[in-house]
């Protein structure tokens, strides 16, 4: 993978780790997919290897990973989903061709077409939003507490009140501006 770009965040989601392609959305947003090569890289981390990837391609990924961002967020503020959002997700769940199959180790792995497309790991990217936005996963839809992220994540904590999307990011920016603010406050209880 190239060095220049930033790291993925990978998270146990997929439709939500696909979503955090893009960060600090409220922010200076960071691009982690910039390139067809770089959405290549993300796939075959993430266990959908595609052997090519056209500008067509990428920009279809971005139109998804937006639509999915969209749903999701309507989602975890229990607002109407976004017709043309529902539209794309469908849309690139129905042309994607890949099967579930079952792991020695009792896992489930997507296996693509021969072709190996990116519509088709695309379809298994929308397949996966389609079943947390339904509800047909056991966790809770949130938005990041970060007033720069606010990116969507689905909570599987034990209680479903975790408020970052990652701790080691956003949860530890919050955390250290918290206690900087304070220190301004109370310079004595550095002491």
């Amino acid at each position: 993978m190239h060095a220049r770009f930033p790291d993925f965040r990978l998270g146990k989601v997929l439709a939500t780790s696909f979503t955090a392609t893009l960060t600090e959305r409220c922010g200076d947003a960071v691009e982690r997919i910039p390139t067809p090569q770089r959405l290549v890289d993300w796939l075959a981390v993430n266990g959908l290897a595609v052997d090519s990837c056209t500008t067509a391609q990428l920009e279809l990924a971005w139109e998804l990973r937006e639509s999915i961002h969209a749903a999701v967020t309507a989602a975890a503020i229990q607002d109407a989903l976004p017709a043309s959002a529902v539209q794309v997700i469908n849309g690139c769940s129905i042309q994607g061709r890949a099967a579930a199959v079952l792991t020695p180790e009792s896992n489930r792995q997507w296996r693509l077409s021969s072709a190996s497309c990116v519509e088709d790991a695309l379809g298994v990217i929308a397949a996966d939003a389609i079943s947390i936005i339904a509800g047909e996963r056991d966790g809770k839809l949130a938005l990041c507490a970060s007033p720069t992220c606010r990116a969507a994540f689905f909570d599987t904590s034990q209680s479903r009140t975790r408020r970052w999307c990652d701790m080691n990011t956003c949860g530890n920016r919050q955390k250290k501006a918290r206690f900087n603010a304070n220190q301004r406050k109370n310079p004595r209880s550095a002491k």
